[in-house]
């Protein structure tokens, strides 16, 4: 495991791993490749398109992200299905509810998370604010549904609190961790259901994605797009019906694209390396960077505490010039957004706070 060099200088796998062409403050949007990641696409697209054996792709690799993920998750690899969107898994639950179930969410909550409970129109939706999300839940809440981080301002949910009021009340949880996985600690054990998507922090292609089932409520969620790769005994069952469905959360695998999982694996495997906990402090560390240089310059950040960092009052416009200076960032709900990961360092916060200075 690293550790955070003095300075909030960036961590020392970053000069191996990434060569960024700009200032890059944008993970929140999609994380960086890391060259092995790159690589490991090459060679196998190289193989295919010469028709070698290993070019179609290998089953191993894909299992080998299945426990990554399970040690980064902090939980056992037979309770990690594999896909390739988010959106995906959340409709497999939502398909699961039972008409009339109460899901419960927070206001302005990511769109991949609530529309396919939405589009079923037999479902009794309610939101209320991040904050009160917890004194929410009452008698009669089937699912409590949210992100960990707040894609449109970096706001961290109170996720003790939020598991708590869904126990009193026997609602289960459902979490989108797929803007903190990788820089914020995950215990996916912890909930009913997890949901991630593997291109933003955890450093992916695209095309690679998470979901975590407990035992529990794996009784309640019906494999209802299972195929080839949710056999039991995969392989033996590849035509005709099959008989006997994995007993883990295999049975709810999404066909892998290849070439993603086998980046997948590598850039895993660095997050893996460098260690979450190290992550998050460089992350946290620059991100307090910028909100005091922000301060500074009369802006108040949203979110506190977060690698994620939005600021009202810096919309498109601000983007668009930074763009044009080097500087990548986003915007969302109308805020400037800035997200930190182990690529950056403190050289680049600085250069972002000076082309923001007056």
């Amino acid at each position: 495991m690293e550790t955070t060099p003095n300075g909030t200088g960036p961590l020392p796998s970053a000069a191996a791993e990434f060569a960024p062409a700009s200032t890059y403050l944008n993970t929140s949007v999609c994380g960086l490749l890391p060259r092995r990641a790159v690589l490991a696409v090459n060679t196998l697209a190289r193989e295919l398109a010469e028709g070698r054996p290993g070019g179609t792709g290998e089953w191993d690799e894909v299992e080998a992200v299945r426990a990554s993920f399970a040690r980064i998750a902090a939980v056992d690899p037979s309770r990690v299905a594999l896909g390739g969107s988010v959106s995906v898994h959340v409709g497999l639950i939502a398909a699961s509810m039972p008409p009339g179930a109460e899901i419960l969410f927070p206001e302005g909550e990511y769109a991949s998370v609530i529309t396919p409970f939405t589009v079923r129109g037999d479902l009794e939706l309610r939101y209320v604010p991040l904050e009160k999300l917890a004194d929410a839940v009452r008698p009669g809440t089937a699912l409590v549904a949210l992100s960990s981080v707040q894609s449109a301002d970096g706001r961290v949910a109170d996720l003790a609190a939020v598991r708590a009021a869904a126990a009193a009340h026997g609602a289960r949880t459902l979490l989108d961790a797929s803007q903190s996985a990788g820089w914020l600690p995950l215990r996916a054990g912890e909930w009913d259901y997890t949901v991630t998507g593997g291109f933003k922090f955890l450093l992916c292609p695209r095309g690679v994605s998470f979901l975590t089932v407990s035992r529990g409520a794996q009784q309640a969620l019906p494999p209802v797009h299972a195929g080839t790769f949710a056999a039991e005994r995969l392989w033996e069952t590849a035509y005709g019906p099959i008989g006997e469905l994995a007993h883990s959360a295999r049975r709810y695998d999404e066909p892998p694209a290849f070439l993603a999982y086998h980046a997948a694996r590598r850039s895993l495997g660095l997050v893996e390396e460098v260690g979450v906990d190290v992550l998050h402090d460089h992350a946290l560390a620059l991100a307090a960077r910028f909100r005091a240089g922000l301060a500074e310059l009369g802006h108040r950040a949203v979110s506190e505490e977060s690698a994620v960092v939005a600021v009202p009052g810096l919309g498109q416009d601000t983007a668009e010039a930074l763009a044009a200076a080097g500087i990548v960032v986003s915007v969302r709900a109308g805020r400037l957004r800035a997200a930190f990961h182990l690529y950056n360092s403190a050289a680049d916060v600085d250069r972002l706070l000076d082309r923001l200075a007056p």
